[in-house]
Formats: C-alpha cells, sequence, structure tokens
C-alpha cells in the first residue's frame, strides 16, 4: 500500500544485503515514518516484544524471517539444535497471536530435513519469503470476498456510503499488504463503491487513531476517529453499517480473540442487529483450540502504556505525559474474545464462513483430522 505515494510492504529483505531484513518501525507512526534493521533472531524477537512490528500476520512473518537471521549465526556443527532453540525463544516474544507459533513451527519442519546448515539458510530465505508472499494473497483474496459484502450493503442504500466500523489496526501495517479487516475498504474503495469507516481510536496504545487512520488517509478512504466508547451510540443512532475486525487467534469453533474492546463492539453490533465480521487470514486458525475464552492466553502488557499517553507534543517533538495518579493500580489486558455466537461470519482467504466449527472445516476440510487427534 501507499507511504506518500510510494508502495511499501511492512517487512522486506534489504535490496544491497540480504543478511538484513528491514520493518517499519510502527512504534513512531504516525508522527515520523522509520525503517529499521534486523540482522540477528534476538533484534526480530526485541521487534516482536516491543511492537516494532505489530499485527498477527506480520509477527508469523517476522518470527519466519528471525529464523532466517537464526540461521546466519548458526554453527554448521550444531545448526539444528540451535534452530530449535531459537525457534522456542522467538514464538515466546508475544503469546497471544497463533500465527507466530504456527509459521516458525513450519519454517522448522522445512528446514530440519535439509542436511546442512547452508543449504538451511538457503532454504529459511525461500521459505520466508514464501510466506510472506502467501499473507500477501491471502489478505488481497481477504478483501476480495469482503468487498462483496460491502457492495451489497451498497446497492440497497442506493449507492449511499456504507459506513463501516473498526477496531485497532487490521490493516497492512498489521499484516504485510492489504491488511485483514481493511483489505475489504480498499477493495471497495478501488472499484468507486462510496464508503466511510468509524475508526475506533483503541487504548491503550491507540493503533486505530495512530495506524489505522494514517493508512486510511494515505489511500484517501474518508474515515473519522471516534472515542472507543462511541460505537455502541452510532450503532443506536443508524450510523453503523457493518462492522470488520481482525483476529489475533481464532478457535475451531469461531471464538475470536483480538485487541481489548472488540467484545464490547460485537455485542452493541448484535444488540442493534448489525452484522459483525471478522476478517482473518488461514494462520490465525488455531484449530486444536475450541473454547476461546477458557483456552487462548491473553498477554497482560506493562501498565505504563495505560498510564502514559504518547503523542505528538506543541513543540512538535513526540513525548509522553502521565495521566493517571501514581498511587492507582493498573490492570492492562492486551485482548479479549468474542464468543462465536457474536460473529455474524468469518472472512477468510478461502471464503465467507460462519463462526462455528462444521463451517470452518467446510473452507478448511484438510484440517479435520487434524481437529479429531486434537481432541482424543
Amino acid at each position: 500500500m501507499q507511504v506518500n505515494a510510494k508502495n511499501y510492504h511492512t517487512i522486506w529483505v534489504h535490496s544491497e544485503n540480504k543478511q538484513i531484513v528491514r520493518v517499519i518501525d510502527q512504534r513512531k507512526l504516525p508522527f515520523e515514518f522509520e525503517v529499521v534493521d534486523l540482522y540477528t533472531a534476538a533484534d526480530a524477537f526485541e521487534a516482536i516484544r516491543n511492537m516494532t512490528v505489530r499485527g498477527a500476520p506480520l509477527i508469523g512473518v517476522t518470527g519466519a524471517y528471525g529464523i532466517y537471521l537464526g540461521l546466519i549465526g548458526a554453527t554448521d556443527l550444531n545448526w539444528r539444535t540451535e534452530l530449535l532453540t531459537f525457534a522456542e525463544y522467538l514464538k515466546s516474544a508475544r503469546p497471544t497471536a497463533v500465527n507466530l507459533a504456527i509459521l516458525i513451527d513450519e519454517m522448522v519442519e522445512l528446514l530440519s530435513v535439509c542436511s546442512s546448515r547452508e543449504l538451511a539458510y538457503d532454504r529459511a530465505l525461500e521459505e520466508a519469503d514464501r510466506m510472506k508472499l502467501r499473507e500477501i494473497a491471502w489478505s488481497e483474496a481477504i478483501g476480495d470476498f469482503g468487498c462483496e459484502l460491502i457492495a451489497e450493503i451498497s446497492k440497497r442504500k442506493d449507492d449511499k456510503p456504507v459506513n463501516i466500523l473498526t477496531h485497532c489496526n487490521a490493516g497492512w501495517l498489521a499484516c504485510i499488504d492489504w491488511g485483514t479487516a481493511t483489505a475489504p475498504m480498499y477493495k471497495a474503495f478501488q472499484k468507486q463503491i462510496p464508503i466511510h469507516v468509524w475508526v475506533d481510536e483503541t487504548r491503550p496504545r491507540n493503533q486505530g487513531a495512530r495506524l489505522t487512520a494514517w493508512e486510511l488517509s494515505q489511500e484517501g478512504i474518508p474515515h473519522t476517529v471516534i472515542p472507543d466508547n462511541a460505537g455502541g451510540h452510532l450503532m443506536q443512532h443508524g450510523l453503523v453499517d457493518l462492522c470488520i475486525v481482525g483476529s489475533d487467534r481464532t478457535t475451531s469453533t469461531g471464538d475470536v480473540a483480538n485487541k481489548i474492546g472488540t467484545y464490547l463492539k460485537a455485542l452493541a453490533a448484535y444488540d442493534n442487529k448489525i452484522p459483525f465480521y471478522v476478517a482473518l487470514p488461514s494462520s490465525s486458525i488455531d484449530f486444536t483450540m475450541k473454547d476461546g475464552i477458557k483456552e487462548i492466553p491473553i498477554e497482560q502488557r506493562d501498565t505504563d502504556e495505560v498510564c502514559w499517553m504518547e503523542g505528538q507534543l506543541e513543540n512538535g517533538k513526540i513525548g509522553k505525559v502521565r495521566i493517571i495518579n501514581e498511587k492507582s493500580p493498573v490492570t492492562n489486558f492486551g485482548f479479549d474474545v468474542t464468543p462465536a455466537k457474536y460473529v455474524t461470519a468469518l472472512i477468510t482467504e478461502r471464503g465467507i464462513c460462519k463462526a462455528n466449527e462444521e463451517d470452518i472445516l467446510n473452507l478448511f476440510p484438510e484440517m479435520r483430522g487434524k481437529i479429531n487427534s486434537y481432541t482424543d
């Protein structure tokens, strides 16, 4: 997608040195656009942990490139042992987004059969590049399927703008290109379907206000940033036609873990009979889990994210201000789980399905045997 009229991905290999992986530093947006170079598996781990990169699909692909970077410094004699070590290390960077574990496990399986570190190193780059391109293709397919939903609503509204509400950032910044929740919006806009996007600010890190709004403005898509608590009011007054959000982990039964506050938007949509869609690639589906509330690990993040607000100060510099009494305790849950019954449908790279196990497996029949083995 666009940054100042130039096309970018969120992660790429340095054009002049293939042993360097480059990423956009999302902590600086929208105030500064900066690229960070990753040289080692530890660099990839830290970029994931400190949210230089964030968003489930991008986290997974960064983990895959982290495996590649780890093999650069591995010893010829013990490279298989080292591969397993930094694979577990990378998977521990953030617990909720399942893409990280899925893609790293896929990398380990593909590389373990190599006869030497050199061959594993070459193949690691090929596989990481393949996973990146796969995520792009999946996001674009999600956009095509989701665009059909927007087009149907547009026809019913006599081509008046379709009002879409989204939460957090499930855009191209959270992926590689296109995004998940935003992909249908980009596709609709390209087809000249009139849309308007309500962007939840998404406290405490404000990924909606800082990232999604910036993305949409770069593409010229009409949008409005709203306080997190305004969504229900807009729905009550007929100002939202549909909600589209992303997912960090979805169970085989359709329970969805996403940025904290998603569950409350789903409840408001359900009460106001507004369709609530979750856009996600299959790399975000955890076929080992059935009960999202009981089984999905919910990351508890640093309380400073709640206590301090970062932004652009009057002097133009980026700074922080404390917004909470120093003596008040704080808890900072990063995600919540929306039960499947509140999800209208899932938008995946293979099509749209109801949020239940049977419909999910109809789209992904190759997973039937795996689910049975998990539950035996």
